[in-house]
């Protein structure tokens, strides 16, 4: 299997990647995106083999934009840094994009036990999703926590959205583009202790992200 970089995007989650980076398969080289940490990620990702990169622009699409860039293999997976995915599940992803059954592989959640995806965040998740599909015919049910793809053709899209629109900005961009899409099922683990959501932690939060969605939506 081709090696593959890793980017996480965190803010604030020096707990879990004490967990987290451990578990990474071998395929995949870690590039931890330091968004504004006010705790010791960028310590616990170096001293756990990963490479660091700070971006101080605010914003999950900053993040992962900085880290593809930063990024050097053939092949790039981005997943959240808070514990909630289990590493192990990128791997049917990048061999679907190796093998050329897919463009891009996407993760598709599932909760592992209740209260995991609070109502809100599950709600608004199925609003944006479900739109898309009636409106340009998408190809998923999630916005894509996890996934893997070329990093060149990733980069050729030229996403510009560097807050929460950025993953409902990919996959708008990859149907208008062609993309071949496969979509697998993904454990969504509680996250890590002593961490906190920026998203679905709150429905201040949800409502936040709603909006960015809402700026991209076509």
């Amino acid at each position: 299997m081709p090696t593959c970089d890793l980017v996480l995007p965190c803010r604030d989650e020096g707990p879990a990647l004490q967990a987290l980076l451990p578990r990474v398969p071998a395929a995949f080289a870690v590039i931890v995106v330091d968004n504004g940490s006010r705790d010791d990620t960028a310590v616990v990702a170096r001293e756990l083999g990963a490479r660091v990169v700070t971006e101080t622009t605010p914003g999950y699409g900053a993040a992962v934009h900085a880290g593809i860039e930063a990024a050097t293999a053939d092949y790039v997976a981005v997943m959240d840094g808070d514990g909630s995915f289990d590493p192990a599940q990128l791997l049917p992803l990048l061999a679907d994009v190796a093998s050329g059954r897919a463009d891009i592989a996407v993760g598709r959640r599932r909760p592992v036990q209740r209260g995991v995806w609070p109502w809100h965040a599950r709600a608004g998740n199925a609003l944006i999703t479900a739109w898309l599909r009636r409106r340009i015919d998408m190809d998923a049910h999630d916005i894509a926590p996890m996934r893997v793809c070329r990093r060149e053709a990733l980069l050729g899209l030229g996403l510009q959205d560097r807050r929460f629109g950025y993953p409902v900005e990919l996959l708008q961009a990859i149907t208008l583009a062609g993309w071949r899409v496969s979509e697998h099922d993904v454990d969504y683990h509680p996250r890590a202790a002593g961490t906190k959501s920026k998203v679905s932690g709150s429905v201040s939060g949800t409502l936040r992200t709603a909006r960015d969605f809402g700026k991209v939506l076509r």
